[in-house]
């Protein structure tokens, strides 16, 4: 069965009268006209103010296509240009009739009534309520009471040529949140490709996690940056690393304070969150804010409002909220820390991002990456030799170099060896002096947290052989997110052949052998 559902055209179905209205494009009335397109039900939605248009019409109707049943339906709109009005009604209207696909075959007209009603068409027919193909009708020269029609069919997946423009469009947003870079890594690369799915299609809170230097802080201003070109969001991007709020200070930072509200407060200020109104706010290291400013930030994403130190009235704030972490939340909540709450508030969509020394086959990439920077940065365009760009990834892709530091260890020795560099080339002796350089500080100052951690007699009491086992953990842990993460990394040829992968438990074991944990590591 063909069944049309169409709204009455209150202006262009109102127009002829007698018998000269046959000679007349009326668009509800043409429908019915068509030689090789027949209705076995229409459903004519009118108000009830132009019932006697509808008899008409009706009339009409029956004496083009006596076969065809014309249900009238009243549907009154106090205000037809009301989205949410004329939305509302016009899907109370599809659940009451609950037309299905699989039984008949549906048109929907999408010529007559407001041009808000006919965006409710067609999106209640893009989301399957009013199911079926789109018809739209037009008068012509020729048979101008009949005119013609054209179907449209919102089956995208048909057009190649669209397909492909949403296809080449997509790859650039992937594009602009890797900045660029040809990353090869499966993991980080579908994680971007999640990332930029919600990104574009959400405004909930974002929570990125990783190692210190993973580039979590880069991906929120690309996040940011990438809702910007797509004109969802018109606010400033507001970045905060809350390991350095303490006290009023946090409290005034994050939510602003009045004049007079503490010691030293001169004269009012906004706080960041008013700063990120419309826009977005990056909270790094979000698990050192005190319980607090846990509490007001929880209401704050919740209900865009909050209350600023010495205040009497709150302020308001609509923000997209990223938060940054390389410590384990669960953890702290289990420790009571962080606010079971405000994690579960902000762990909607949770990306963790993996350390560089589980993204090696990046190195490369990134490489290049590194030494643009450095050309945008120093106007100084400089490349490696073959001899020396061979030694390099030599020394970063073996496993003895855990790379803790990450990229911003990367950028580091990129820029110490591209700033040394002689004629715009690093050769063989820049690169052996830089790896020597790191290699001598990754052991100074774990000599020194030993001394700090185990005490200065702590080589009189452990057995070199230990103590030497004992650093190359302590940096595993440090270049880790959890200890699972780092349980994983050190037991990752045993674990295969156990049962159980209690990896956490065995490394947590072993660390307390010397009085430690993992987060007194971190």
């Amino acid at each position: 069965m063909k069944i049309l559902i169409s709204l009455l055209g209150s202006t262009l179905d109102a127009h002829g009268r007698g018998n000269g209205r046959w000679n007349m494009w009326r668009p509800s009335v043409a429908l019915a006209m068509q030689e090789d397109l027949h209705f076995d039900r229409y459903y004519l939605i009118y108000q009830t103010s132009f019932s006697d248009l509808y008899e008409r019409i009706r009339a009409d109707i029956a004496t083009c296509s006596p076969d065809t049943e014309v249900i009238g339906e009243v549907i009154d709109f106090n205000n037809p240009w009301d989205f949410e009005e004329v939305y509302c009604k016009l899907h109370e209207f599809s659940l009451d009739k609950n037309f299905s696909a699989d039984d008949n075959e549906y048109y929907i007209h999408i010529t007559t009534g407001t041009h808000v009603a006919q965006i409710c068409l067609f999106l209640l027919n893009e989301s399957h309520h009013l199911p079926g193909k789109l018809i739209q009708t037009q008068p012509t020269r020729r048979n101008c009471a009949a005119g013609s029609y054209n179907l449209i069919d919102l089956d995208l997946s048909r057009y190649d040529l669209l397909a492909k423009r949403f296809a080449e469009e997509r790859r650039n947003d992937l594009d602009f949140l890797k900045s660029g870079i040809s990353t090869r890594n499966r993991r980080f690369n579908t994680l971007i490709e999640t990332v930029e799915r919600v990104a574009i299609r959400s405004a909930e809170p974002l929570l990125l996690t990783g190692p210190t230097g993973a580039g979590k802080s880069q991906l929120a201003r690309r996040i940011f940056e990438l809702k910007k070109l797509n004109n969802q969001v018109k606010g400033n991007f507001v970045e905060v690393n809350c390991a350095t709020l303490r006290g009023d200070q946090a409290m005034s930072t994050l939510f602003g304070h009045k004049k007079g509200a503490f010691t030293g407060a001169v004269a009012d200020r906004p706080g960041l969150l008013k700063s990120a109104d419309g826009g977005v706010l990056f909270l790094d290291e979000v698990g050192e804010l005190g319980q607090d400013e846990q509490a007001m930030l929880l209401r704050a994403v919740e209900e865009k409002r909050f209350l600023p130190l010495g205040a009497d009235r709150e302020e308001s704030s609509s923000f997209q909220l990223i938060c940054g972490t390389n410590r384990d939340l669960f953890h702290d909540v289990a420790s009571g820390k962080f606010r079971a709450d405000l994690l579960a508030r902000i762990n909607l969509w949770h990306f963790e991002l993996p350390g560089l020394a589980e993204r090696r086959e990046d190195i490369e990439p990134n490489l290049e990456y590194e030494l643009q920077r450095f050309a945008e940065k120093s106007g100084k365009h400089v490349t490696f030799n073959k001899e020396a760009r061979t030694r390099f990834l030599d020394f970063a892709l073996s496993p003895d170099q855990l790379w803790s530091g990450n990229f911003r260890e990367l950028n580091a020795m990129v820029t110490r060896m591209a700033t040394l560099a002689s004629g715009g080339r690093i050769d063989l002796d820049t690169v052996n002096e830089e790896i020597a350089r790191n290699n001598r500080s990754c052991t100074a100052p774990l000599n020194d947290d030993l001394i700090e951690l185990l005490g200065k007699d702590y080589e009189d009491r452990f057995d070199l052989f230990d103590v030497v086992q004992l650093k190359y953990v302590i940096k595993i842990c440090r270049a880790s997110s959890s200890l699972s993460e780092a349980g994983k990394k050190l037991f990752a040829v045993s674990r295969t052949g156990k049962r159980s992968n209690n990896d956490s438990d065995r490394l947590s074991k072993y660390l307390a052998r010397f009085g430690l944990n993992f987060h007194c590591l971190q």
